[in-house]
């Protein structure tokens, strides 16, 4: 399977050193990111009822037992084999199109606040997902993120194969940490990861300030072994509804200036608190 590849740095361009890494689902999102797409994809045409049921189900699964290793490999297979065939600029045009009906009122506030405070500090902002990158990129960038990996599939005459070319998930999603670092000069031991899910520990073993968020059993029991954060996210809300009429340009600097002071001041008294 490829590695992820980036584009490598302008000479002119000072890199940071500090990147803070995010898992999407259940993390930035309080939801499956691919699975909230099912309605507009069987209005589309390109899924049947019986397979946004089974994806209904499959979002409640997730919801109530979390993504742990087996259940997220089931769902990577069927997701792989669903979209088998689908036009890729067809699904592009679908997010993008749904993008703020969908997503929008799933982000946590919480994550919003910690993603403008992170930039407010100099920090890049990196979203790491498992869900496909015609999803993951459009939502980073209505996020404000720097850049985005998620998994990408295998495209044969600008419709999906069925096979996947990069899987951002578990080992790979450490792997990705380690080549942006490479490609644009970030220093681990100073940055900082965010996730939900146990698979997603050797990302956060990788960096120098790992943070536990809304955590499953497994992760959960291991982050008290290390003495990692724990942190709770339970305000999802729209970010129409908090800035209204703003564009996702205005929304991400708005959120920047109105929350950083108070979000980030919290943070470092509680690394000095560590």
């Amino acid at each position: 399977m490829a590695e992820p590849n980036f584009p490598a740095v302008p000479a002119d361009v000072a890199p940071n050193r500090v990147a803070a890494f995010f898992d999407l689902d259940k993390t930035i999102i309080a939801s499956s990111s691919a699975l909230a797409f099912s309605k507009p994809l069987l209005r589309e045409g390109l899924i049947n009822r019986r397979a946004a049921l089974r994806s209904a189900y499959a979002q409640l699964v997730f919801s109530l037992a979390g993504a742990d290793a087996g259940k997220t490999e089931r769902m990577r297979q069927e997701v792989s084999a669903l979209c088998a065939g689908w036009d890729v600029a067809q699904v592009s045009s679908i997010v993008e199109e749904t993008l703020h009906d969908v997503v929008d009122p799933l982000v946590y506030v919480e994550a919003t606040e910690l993603i403008a405070s992170h930039k407010a500090d100099g920090h890049d902002v990196i979203v790491l997902s498992a869900t496909g990158e015609e999803v993951v990129a459009p939502v980073a960038r209505m996020l404000g993120a720097t850049r985005s990996v998620a998994t990408r599939m295998q495209i044969v005459d600008g419709r999906y194969s069925g096979q996947v070319d990069f899987y951002c998930y578990g080992e790979n999603k450490a792997i990705a940490a380690k080549d942006l670092a490479a490609t644009y000069g970030y220093d681990l031991a100073e940055c900082h990861a965010y996730t939900d899910s146990s698979t997603d520990i050797p990302l956060l073993e990788v960096v120098g300030h790992p943070y536990a968020v809304n955590p499953d059993r497994l992760l959960r029991k291991h982050a008290a072994t290390k003495d990692w954060p724990v942190l709770t996210f339970d305000n999802p809300m729209s970010l129409r509804n908090r800035l209204p009429l703003a564009s996702p340009t205005a929304v991400a600097l708005g959120l920047g200036v109105a929350a950083a002071g108070a979000t980030w001041y919290s943070l470092s008294r509680r690394r000095k608190d560590r």
